[in-house]
């Protein structure tokens, strides 16, 4: 996803340069404590996933569509290919943040299905035992013992799965009417989802679903449709040999070329060089 500086969301940094990034190691974390002017800028993303914890202050992480401002204990998780425009947020005193690239092990997946906070930006408010433990994946990868990273991945597993049991937590408190609307999409992507088809499910006005829908979750009950369908495709082409175009119709796009290009504008990449690269 290459996006000219004239479209990122910072208008006051038109011409920024390209923060640089290279690792082959599994797992990559550090702990900072920045002030106003600090700022990392990647368009085209990089290949491992980003964890950002804010563990005080302010961080701005900017995306196509807006931005997304995180406080203590907003957690952020950008996958692969996402493009990297985060900065000190206007008006804080600094930003501290603790932070981790890694690769993750090939059933970690599931667990790295977050919500979607925007664009491609995922993220959750998390709890003071999940910051520990993530202290704690950091403390084990500089501890230099013997097997410094093993330990340190082993704990960001835990890390993980203790994210996964409190999202799911979270997710107890949902109204049920969202619910039922999130069920009824996620077992329904391979056919036209209209908001008056799903608030009919839901047991709701398309226009109450959808105020509600935003309001419960904080994105439009179309977003989270899209969302759905390229995660579901995204699955596809890693797990599958399908053919592109029958991706497509398995979530929901009668056109291969409509559901390349938005394919491509949510992951950064085409179905075929995603699948490549996966």
């Amino acid at each position: 996803m290459d996006w000219p500086a004239n479209r990122m969301y910072y208008p006051a940094m038109r011409d920024p340069v390209e923060t640089p990034y290279s690792s082959t190691a599994p797992l990559l974390t550090g702990h900072f404590r920045e002030a106003q002017g600090y700022r990392a800028y990647r368009p085209n993303g990089v290949d491992d996933w980003l964890l950002v914890l804010t563990l005080s202050g302010g961080g701005r992480f900017g995306h196509e569509g807006g931005e997304v401002t995180t406080v203590a204990g907003v957690w952020m998780l950008l996958p692969p290919g996402t493009a990297h425009d985060y900065r000190v947020a206007d008006g804080a005193p600094g930003w501290e943040l603790l932070w981790a690239h890694f690769q993750p092990r090939a059933d970690w997946h599931a667990l790295l299905d977050w919500p979607i906070l925007g664009g491609a930006l995922r993220g959750m408010t998390g709890n003071a035992d999940l910051s520990d433990q993530f202290l704690r994946v950091h403390q084990h990868l500089i501890s230099g013992r013997r097997r410094a990273e093993a330990l340190a991945m082993n704990a960001m597993e835990t890390l993980f799965l203790a994210c996964d049991e409190h999202l799911a937590s979270v997710a107890d408190t949902i109204d049920r009417r969202v619910e039922r609307a999130m069920r009824f999409v996620e077992t329904h992507l391979a056919e036209p989802l209209s908001v008056a088809t799903i608030a009919a499910e839901a047991g709701l006005s398309p226009s109450r679903l959808a105020h509600l829908f935003r309001d419960v979750t904080g994105q439009s009950l179309q977003a989270f449709v899209e969302q759905r369908r390229m995660v579901r495709a995204a699955d596809l082409l890693r797990r599958t040999s399908f053919p592109v175009k029958r991706v497509a119709a398995e979530v929901g796009f009668e056109s291969p070329f409509y559901f390349s290009r938005r394919f491509a504008r949510w992951s950064g990449k085409s179905p075929v060089a995603f699948r490549q690269g996966g």
